[in-house]
């Protein structure tokens, strides 16, 4: 375990087990040097309890490079519940997990993620102060979609030398709540919105409202298109898909997209350009931050646009050191926290 927490400089790790509601849950602090650690609550099935706690602490991680390079005062991590495969009681599940939130002081603000909605923000509420994202906020993955609009054309601005995205390929793997959001943003931008989804529901969603057309989701990676946009779950570009990908760009909203750093020299190598999924999927966390701190709608939309100038950086930097994106993202997120703990000491 210790070896996990040194590879990805995690500082802490807690663990709650509660056979009474049956929360089985980590939560994963990676620093709290900006400020208290902001992380979205994951509630998926796992094949067991080491994936789950690998998911928290890798996640953690990239909360913290996020925050330092999105400009919130947040430090970073992340929330894991095990989703349990029977029957559970959701208000008891959720009480304890604020209880569980509550218990640690506000080094931690948990928010939406994967499985989890504002109905169950709400639940948490009832037990700690320390949760955003709730019913009487605005949906985080609305600034989330924004952000990677604006990351999508950074990408187009930088591949292409295009200004607009008229008329490109665009496909979406994944239209729940972040990528339904980006297809009606990308089809308002006149590009072509392909979409795969295992949800027949968002699928129907999709082509009701932005959807051009519609493929297997194992046919996604090999459809021919300008931009690849993972909004799905993690580790989507992989050693077996890498090798069927039909795009000049992968441009997405889910977070650990490569199975791997390696996988990002392998796309770099192979002229496709990836924009760093914790800097184009920021929006959200923007938004979260600037709204548990009363801080202005305005302002989180200003800083969420801002997101097309940290990647033009970022590629423009790629490009000049013949280096794969996802590094210099990587190397300008830890120079920034190693600067910030050097001026604390």
């Amino acid at each position: 375990m210790f070896d996990l927490l040194d590879q990805y400089q995690v500082n802490e790790l807690h663990v709650r087990n509660d056979a009474a509601s049956g929360l089985k849950a980590f939560i994963a602090i990676h620093n709290t040097q900006f400020g208290p650690a902001l992380g979205g609550c994951r509630f998926i099935q796992y094949e067991n309890d080491l994936d789950a706690m690998q998911d928290a602490v890798r996640l953690a991680r990239g909360m913290s490079y996020k925050a330092v390079l999105a400009g919130v005062d947040q430090g970073g991590g992340k929330a894991v519940i095990i989703k349990p495969k029977g029957y559970y009681d959701s208000k008891l599940l959720f009480a304890e997990f604020g209880r569980f939130v509550e218990s640690l002081q506000g080094r931690y603000i948990t928010a939406i993620d994967s499985g989890t909605t504002a109905k169950e923000m709400d639940i948490i509420q009832q037990y700690t102060s320390h949760v955003t994202s709730t019913s009487t906020t605005e949906n985080p993955s609305i600034y989330t979609a924004k952000g990677v609009f604006e990351g999508i054309k950074a990408s187009v601005k930088h591949k292409l030398n295009k200004d607009d995205l008229q008329g490109l390929r665009i496909a979406i793997q994944g239209v729940g709540n972040v990528g339904a959001a980006l297809g009606q943003l990308l089809d308002q931008a006149g590009c072509h919105v392909i979409v795969a989804d295992i949800s027949q529901a968002n699928v129907d969603n999709a082509m009701s409202k932005f959807a051009s057309e519609v493929v297997k989701p194992e046919d996604i990676y090999h459809t021919p298109c300008t931009v690849f946009s993972p909004c799905g779950l993690s580790n989507v570009i992989n050693k077996q898909t890498i090798e069927k990908l039909g795009c000049m760009i992968v441009a997405g909203s889910a977070n650990v997209q490569l199975s791997s750093h390696e996988i990002g020299q392998q796309l770099h190598d192979k002229g496709i350009l990836y924009a760093p999924d914790y800097v184009i999927n920021a929006g959200g966390l923007i938004y979260a931050s600037l709204e548990h701190q009363g801080i202005s709608k305005s302002a989180a939309v200003e800083k969420v646009a801002h997101i097309y100038q940290t990647l033009s950086d970022i590629f423009q930097q790629s490009k000049l050191t013949n280096t794969a994106s996802n590094l210099i993202a990587d190397e300008i997120a830890r120079s920034k926290l190693y600067e910030a703990i050097n001026q604390a000491a």
